[in-house]
């Protein structure tokens, strides 16, 4: 059984963006617009995500 994992992309831009928020989405390893990682779904993460939610997209891969 493989680890879990979520595609996140970045939808909108970091400018302007609340200090905590932008290192959410670095810590995330999200460089610039339209980037798209695959990360590991851990409770970490999800903190992460839902932190900065409004600018991410997250997909689940088909399995």
């Amino acid at each position: 059984m493989s680890t879990p994992t979520l595609k996140v992309t970045l939808v909108r831009s970091m400018n302007g963006r609340l200090k905590n928020h932008k290192a959410c989405v670095r810590g995330l390893g999200l460089r610039r617009m339209h980037q798209t990682v695959e990360v590991i779904d851990t409770p970490e993460n999800r903190g992460m995500i839902n932190k900065a939610y409004y600018m991410l997209r997250v997909e689940e891969p088909q399995a």
